[in-house]
């Protein structure tokens, strides 16, 4: 198989993915049935627990006792978290401490 067929393949299976993810729903809930409150609840609380998981994730391997002792994870951490409580903004943030912190780590430490 080509690799061409090959991408063609996976651009197909991907989009069945990402439209199955929005029709399962519908299907199950209906469109003007009432939607359960555990639902409603785990839509409220799911986002921030993936964002503690990733914060967890970045930082399971930082050492405190070796290279720059976790400063430069640490400034761009402050600087996410401030960003994010200045402006509201989750990509705005993310970038922010993205950038921050390639720039500590190429260019500072």
């Amino acid at each position: 198989m080509g690799e061409s067929m090959h991408a063609v393949i996976i651009i197909l299976v991907m989009g069945a993915a990402t439209l199955a993810t929005r029709i399962v729903p519908v299907l199950i809930f209906g469109r003007n049935e009432k939607v359960p409150d555990l639902i409603l609840y785990l839509g409220r609380v799911v986002p921030y627990t993936a964002m503690g998981l990733l914060i967890v994730y970045c930082l399971k391997d930082v050492s405190v006792l070796e290279g720059s002792h976790a400063v430069p994870e640490l400034i761009a951490l402050a600087a996410v978290t401030l960003s994010y409580l200045w402006k509201r903004n989750t990509i705005f943030s993310v970038v922010t401490g993205t950038v921050l912190y390639m720039f500590l780590v190429q260019s500072v430490f």
